[in-house]
């Protein structure tokens, strides 16, 4: 079988693909027929997603569709996206190798891109939240990935020679930017026929979105933002569902909405996606475990991730700030006071980018059209209902007032006065 054109695998034809190409053969033992144990595990919305398992080691094949799987071919979805992912995991895997799963291949024709296996008992962040599973290297490991892809592939480190060239390439991911802009900025602030809620129960404040001038003010603002600042090479779609883990490993997957933007937009993807994790437990209580310190411990790893990641990050800073970066230029700002001025205004600044990007996120996830397991496996639609709006009414105050926050200690303690 020849792949010199693009063609949609299945199990048979993957064990041909795999016999054809030594970078994928030589990891797994060889491609024997009865030695190759393959399942098809795509869950997601958009791609294939394929274990292999040989006589001597396993691997993960992805392949991009030209549509979006769980929707079909009405809705067409260019399959270069695989190129940008594959781009941006040996990008940030060189800069946080710890957490992301190495590339073993990259077929641009095929996209399909070949790379290690995470295996069990590695599983979703997500599905660890909903089951009220503490990590206690989360924090730690998410600032330190965040602060090493953001810092490395900004203008603090670049040269502007550099950083446009990279920038320019990046704007071939225009599409999955556009299902972005559509989403996160739009739909959920508008009447779509992609739009779904907890009904009747949440009929009230759905409307009261797409009413809400103020709330229509600041999301265009993040929107503009969002379209305008090539600021890092963000992973776009940085939510709980997008990183797996175990008790000590945590491994950031599926940047394929990759693309230089603004750094709070990643931020605050995964906060927001925590905070949202946050308002399910009361949905997942039983009785002898009320889950109130769990929420702590949630709380406390929302804390934990800013003020790790401000650290690390303002340390990155000091450590190459006579670098090749021509953000602050070291013969300009050569004096430790007025560098100390940049950096502070910069952290507050991208603090509050953080908030209202992860406030947007969360406003979508209730009220658009890709909603999250944490809230959509309380069955009970009433109980749901309860969670979905404690958070959506602490979403919209946080994407209009993200300026009074001085510190994230100051959101946390917001939060616990939300219940």
């Amino acid at each position: 079988m020849s792949f010199a054109e693009f063609t949609p695998l299945n199990e048979k034809s993957l064990v041909e693909y795999i016999k054809a190409t030594p970078a994928l053969s030589s990891k797994i033992g060889g491609a024997a027929d009865d030695d190759l144990v393959i399942k098809e595990v795509g869950d997601g919305n958009l791609n294939f997603v394929f274990i292999v398992v040989g006589s001597s080691g396993s691997l993960v094949i992805k392949q991009a569709l030209p549509y979006i799987r769980c929707i079909g071919e009405s809705w067409p979805m260019t399959k270069e996206r695989a190129y940008f992912e594959a781009t941006t995991l040996r990008k940030h895997g060189s800069l946080s190798p710890d957490h992301v799963p190495e590339v073993y291949h990259f077929d641009r024709t095929m996209a399909l891109i070949g790379m290690r296996y995470l295996e069990p008992p590695h599983i979703i962040l997500r599905k660890g939240l909903i089951a009220g599973v503490e990590y206690p290297f989360l924090a730690d490991h998410m600032s330190d990935y965040m602060a090493k892809s953001l810092f490395f592939t900004s203008l603090l480190y670049h040269d502007t020679t550099e950083h446009r060239r990279a920038v320019t390439e990046f704007y071939g991911n225009v599409e999955l930017c556009r299902l972005t802009e559509q989403v996160v900025f739009s739909d959920p602030y508008r009447v779509s026929t992609f739009n779904r809620w907890t009904s009747p129960y949440l009929d009230d404040v759905a409307k009261a979105v797409r009413e809400d001038s103020a709330l229509k003010l600041e999301v265009a603002e993040l929107k503009s933002m969002f379209c305008e600042r090539a600021q890092a090479l963000i992973h776009g779609d940085l939510h709980t569902g997008s990183v797996m883990v175990t008790q000590d490993s945590t491994q950031v997957i599926d940047p394929e909405f990759s693309f230089y933007g603004p750094m709070g937009f990643d931020i605050g993807a995964y906060l927001g996606n925590l905070i949202l994790a946050f308002f399910a437990q009361d949905g997942h209580a039983a009785q002898g475990n009320d889950r109130k310190e769990y929420k702590n411990w949630i709380l406390r790893t929302i804390e934990q991730t800013w003020d790790l990641f401000h650290k690390r990050f303002i340390a990155l800073w000091d450590q190459n700030k006579d670098g090749p970066g021509e953000a602050y230029l070291a013969d300009i700002y050569n004096d430790a006071e007025v560098l100390q001025l940049v950096q502070e205004n910069y952290m507050k600044n991208l603090l509050h980018d953080s908030l209202g990007f992860g406030a947007a996120k969360m406003i979508r996830r209730i009220v658009g059209v890709a909603h999250v397991e944490d809230f959509e496996s309380i069955e009970e639609d009433k109980q749901r209902a309860v969670c979905e709006r404690s958070a959506l009414e602490f979403g919209k105050m946080l994407l209009k007032e993200r300026r009074k926050f001085k510190c994230i200690g100051e959101v946390v303690s917001a939060i616990q006065q939300q219940i």
